[in-house]
């Protein structure tokens, strides 16, 4: 379990990266065609909507803490974390509480949903 969660812990921060993010091939690898995302504005979109918005937006500076793993089936696992966010171009911290999806799909293991949600700064 403990190679599993050292593996999503590294792919979900490879998706915090400005190259990573950038790089419309590397986006499509890493997540699944049924993607959903629910926002921390309560917007809900896909993998077509994150594809398009990702590589062209200023990167976030984004640092998580507390992993936690969940099994979900045999193929499927939750990451829940926190995470501080500072926008691109701007200065203010946003904190939230995250949660990501990932299933091994024909052989790797690709994000299928993820929701962030806006909370008090931490202690």
């Amino acid at each position: 379990m403990e190679n599993l969660k050292a593996k999503l812990i590294e792919l979900e921060e490879h998706l915090f990266k400005a190259e990573t993010r950038a790089s419309y091939g590397e986006l499509d690898e890493l997540i699944a065609d049924e993607f959903t995302e629910i926002g921390g504005s309560g917007v809900r979109f896909g993998k077509k909507e994150a594809l398009e918005r990702l590589p062209s937006e200023l990167p976030p500076k984004i640092i998580a803490s507390e992993y936690e793993l969940r099994h979900l089936a045999p193929k499927c696992a939750q990451l829940l974390y926190k995470a501080v966010m500072v926008k691109g171009g701007e200065t203010t911290a946003i904190y939230s509480l995250r949660c990501s999806i990932w299933s091994l799909i024909n052989g790797r293991w690709q994000m299928i949903f993820h929701q962030g949600t806006l909370c008090k700064a931490f202690e």
